[in-house]
């Protein structure tokens, strides 16, 4: 894809408004990941995680530091800008965000919509790739049910299969395996890993979930809004990487 380095931060600080009280969440956060890359992001309830990913796509505005996102800087940036890098990305969130009068093709759908260059090939061709897509995830088979007919687990599939519909550049994805089994998870994050090698994708993971921690090529921790410090590596070889070492 010729990405060049999708995501770099420097100096990044963030504050919320908390009972008229001003509190920050992120504090001197340097951070670049690279195209091809996964990256995993963990740390305990509230230390910035959620935070830190919503204003890497964008969706949150950077307010001290610098985020640029495809070499353009987020501080600042007007909305086209945002919109414009915005269709770059694919966005996978806890809540599904599902269109509940839409059935799960057409939820899928949404993410090329958004496309120019999808809308130019045609409703055809989005539809074999969101089918395509959907049977990845293991719902071929349900690909005109509604989302009142399907579990949280599925629900969250079509979810994940609307964010790879495109191929994004950037693949944001917060707690992407929370509602599914161990093996549709590991199905899942095993998409990711093609994305990033086939198509030189960097992802950035949020996730809670041991059993997919060795799909990450780093993982970095976070404290209290700060990057922690590396866990110490273990002296056994690996293959990837935490914090600069290498990792199983």
């Amino acid at each position: 894809m010729g990405l060049g380095v999708p995501v770099i931060i420097a100096g990044l600080n963030h504050w919320f408004d908390e009972a008229g009280t001003s509190k920050q969440v992120l504090k001197d956060i340097h951070l670049q990941v690279n195209a091809g890359e996964i990256v995993i992001l963990t740390g305990a309830s509230g230390s910035g995680k959620t935070t830190l990913l919503t204003m890497v796509g964008g969706l949150r505005a950077a307010q001290q530091g610098s985020l640029k996102l495809f070499g353009e800087e987020l501080l600042g940036a007007n909305k086209q800008q945002l919109t414009r890098l915005r269709r770059r990305v694919g966005f996978i969130f806890q809540a599904h965000n599902l269109m509940p009068y839409l059935n799960a093709l057409q939820n899928v759908r949404m993410g090329l919509e958004v496309s120019p260059g999808w809308m130019r090939q045609g409703r055809h061709a989005m539809d074999e790739r969101c089918c395509e897509r959907l049977t990845q995830v293991g719902l071929g088979h349900r690909i005109t049910t509604m989302p009142s007919k399907l579990s949280g687990g599925q629900k969250q599939r079509v979810a994940i299969a609307r964010a790879l519909a495109s191929n994004p550049e950037l693949l944001l994805a917060d707690e992407p395996t929370a509602a599914l089994d161990k093996d549709s998870g590991r199905d899942v994050v095993a998409l990711f890993r093609d994305l990033a090698d086939r198509r030189g994708a960097a992802i950035v993971m949020v996730t809670h979930d041991n059993k997919v921690l060795d799909i990450a090529d780093r993982i970095i921790h976070l404290e209290a809004g700060t990057l922690a410090a590396a866990p110490t590596p273990d002296p056994a070889p690996r293959s990837h990487q935490v914090d600069g070492h290498e990792r199983a």
